[in-house]
């Protein structure tokens, strides 16, 4: 074990992100003592680089820092999303290799690590007051992330894609989304979105989706009754 990751566990910052100022402050000393043990660091692999002055220690195990936080910590202000955001939340069943956020930025940006997998950052057309709306801090571990609820990660899907409604069979069947899942949402999670996208093709697609879900509900009870009858 390397002096620096020696000192960063006595720290008690072993699943922690760390920034050069944060390793300034553990091992103490001048740059050049900093950048000395950092670099004998990185080059016995015991610790590792995700960007320029952000780092993590290397470990046998699975990393405790969560990709997530990882992709929070490379592009502050964004927020997780898309297929990342709705595996997380259960509701789609495959795994996602792919850390996908939102970024507030105009470009796409993607960076490839060795130990967090490859991470996206996409811009999309949201108004400015509504970049947020539905986005949750979830604590992971001992870092935080923002990650969208899940019907805002479907709609910001949706608004990325620049998909037409084509029919919940496209969400059940192209997405893998079960049913159950969109009648579990409530009016609110769609009055809560109705002013977030700016381009008329998303707005239509919520309100045809929050149609479709109404509708499904009212079945849904409707067969209830005739059970109970």
């Amino acid at each position: 074990m390397s002096k620096l990751v020696d000192a960063i566990l006595s720290a008690g910052y072993e699943d922690r992100i760390l920034t050069d100022k944060q390793l300034a402050r553990i091992v103490g000393g001048g740059d050049a003592r900093r950048y000395g043990l950092v670099n004998r660091s990185l080059k016995d692999g015991s610790l590792i680089r995700i960007r320029r002055g952000l780092y993590a220690i290397a470990t046998k195990q699975p990393l405790a820092i969560h990709p997530f936080a990882v992709a929070q910590s490379l592009r502050p202000g964004s927020y997780v999303s898309f297929e990342s955001a709705l595996s997380y939340h259960g509701w789609i069943p495959e795994a996602v290799y792919t850390t996908t956020s939102v970024t507030p930025d105009r470009k796409t940006t993607e960076r490839e690590t060795d130990a967090f997998g490859h991470l996206s950052f996409n811009p999309i057309a949201i108004e400015q007051y509504g970049f947020l709306v539905s986005v949750d801090r979830i604590k992971l571990g001992d870092s935080i992330a923002l990650v969208a609820q899940p019907l805002r990660a479907l709609m910001d899907l949706v608004a990325f894609r620049k998909a037409e409604w084509q029919g919940v069979n496209w969400i059940e069947h192209g997405l893998r989304i079960d049913r159950a899942d969109l009648t579990n949402l409530r009016k609110s999670d769609f009055t809560a979105l109705r002013r977030v996208y700016k381009h008329k093709r998303a707005r239509n697609f919520l309100n045809k989706l929050e149609t479709e879900v109404l509708t499904l509900k009212s079945a849904q009870h409707s067969r209830k009754e005739i059970r109970h009858d």
